[in-house]
């Protein structure tokens, strides 16, 4: 397994690109766990996973912008050009990933990032400093008259915050102390306990609110934490924590898909700690085994599905995007499967997500493979594959890769004071064993 200082040696004099521990690394120490092991074999399998994975933000990034887009054909051909903030965000993280790697020539990586942070610094539009969700990816414009998207600023921003960590780079560290500090938290709150999910010119600020768990939690952790402009503590106790049984079970969750318990996690690294209400990291753990017991279950309706062969969370389908899983069950089941359920589920169960993954590529490989890695869904029993890959989907499968292997971006988000600041804020503790 190829370890965190593993490496840094490989990359040899830019091993300095991580900077200096700060105070707050202290607290985040004091509640490490191990990471699991991962077989030489294991590990051989997740490197070209995540490799070609990594392909789709290298190929559909705009040079001049720094903008990924949100979806491309699987095949590469594509004329769309709709970007997604939040594929961006993974896309940055991405970029350090592949400089840590070695995947890339050494300094394009870092270029790529400052292309990247300067475009959102002084070119993209934006409001109180929050991003709409969907811009065009050579101009940063607004497409389709989508909202001021929270949540997909949040995405964004944890990918921004990684690359300030990451490379040692004044002009990234300044740009993205910008982009974060402009941030007017406090608006996006409209006046209620909890974070709105959005805002349009035309109408005002959307009637959802984050009130619920779900994916949020780096949302409201960036808002608590900010320097400026910040919402209050009190915030985090004011979102539902709703419990969910099945199959024996208990956690808490919402019906929703299973990406709600993975995106947090992705960046910020719950293991060994809690608030007064929950471990979120075990939590993710036992909504994964739900998630897995609910599909073994689907084996009556679609017998390819079993021990082996599970995973459903929004995805392209046969009728287009839909936000679908279980328990209980979420919109019309045809019998596709998700790899990047699994995927970004590797740090919570990782010997049941690489099986599932291994097999998907070993049994079904002619679907389920592509030059991009997984496809984003495909149907055993018909031969369906869905046409494009999906930047979101495409991201949370590489960054959980790299997690289960290393821990690398939770080693080096967690590095962003502000962040480690607001989990002390709302209670955060280590978790008894």
């Amino acid at each position: 397994m190829m370890t965190r200082r593993t490496m840094l040696r490989k990359l040899g004099t830019a091993a300095p690109l991580l900077l200096a521990a700060s105070p707050a690394q202290a607290v985040v120490a004091s509640f490490k766990v191990e990471q699991p092991r991962i077989s030489r074999s294991d590990d051989t399998f997740l490197e070209e996973l995540e490799r070609a994975t990594f392909r789709y933000f290298h190929d559909f990034t705009q040079p001049e912008t720094g903008l990924v887009k949100d979806r491309n054909h699987l095949t590469g051909e594509d004329k769309r050009e709709i970007a997604s903030i939040a594929a961006v965000g993974f896309g940055l993280t991405a970029l350090c990933i592949a400089d840590g790697r070695g995947w890339l020539p050494r300094g394009e990586a870092g270029q790529r990032a400052r292309t990247a942070l300067r475009f959102l610094c002084e070119r993209m539009p934006h409001e109180h400093g929050f991003f709409y969700h969907f811009v065009n990816w050579r101009t940063g414009e607004r497409e389709w008259k989508c909202e001021l998207s929270s949540i997909d600023t949040a995405l964004l921003l944890c990918g921004v915050l990684t690359c300030r960590q990451y490379f040692r780079d004044r002009q990234i560290r300044k740009w993205a102390d910008e982009i974060y500090d402009r941030m007017d938290w406090v608006w996006m709150m409209n006046g209620g306990d909890t974070l709105t999910h959005g805002w349009k010119p035309e109408s005002g600020f959307l009637k959802s609110r984050w009130a619920h768990y779900c994916e949020h939690m780096m949302l409201y952790l960036l808002a608590i934490g900010a320097r400026r402009h910040p919402i209050p503590a009190t915030a985090w106790d004011a979102w539902k924590r709703p419990w969910m049984e099945y199959g024996g079970y208990r956690y808490i969750s919402a019906p929703d898909p299973l990406f709600v318990h993975q995106y947090s996690h992705a960046w910020i690294d719950f293991r060994g700690q809690r608030d007064r209400h929950a471990d979120y990291f075990e939590n993710s753990v036992t909504a994964t085994k739900a998630h897995r017991a609910f599909c073994v279950n689907l084996a009556s309706r679609f017998p390819h599905f079993g021990e082996d062969v599970w995973g459903i969370t929004a995805s392209d389908s046969r009728n287009g995007y839909v936000v679908w899983g279980g328990p209980p069950e979420l919109g019309p089941m045809d019998g596709s499967i998700v790899p990047c359920a699994a995927a970004g589920s590797l740090p919570f169960l990782p010997a049941e997500c690489m099986s599932c993954l291994r097999t998907l590529r070993e049994r079904y490989g002619k679907l389920s493979w592509t030059g991009y890695g997984f496809a984003d869904a495909f149907n055993p029993a018909d031969g369906w594959v869905g046409p494009d890959v999906i930047g979101i989907n495409a991201g949370i499968t590489l960054l959980m890769a790299e997690n289960v292997r290393t821990g690398f971006v939770w080693e080096t988000f967690m590095k962003n004071r502000t962040v480690v600041d607001a989990m002390k804020k709302v209670g955060f503790r280590k978790a008894r064993g």
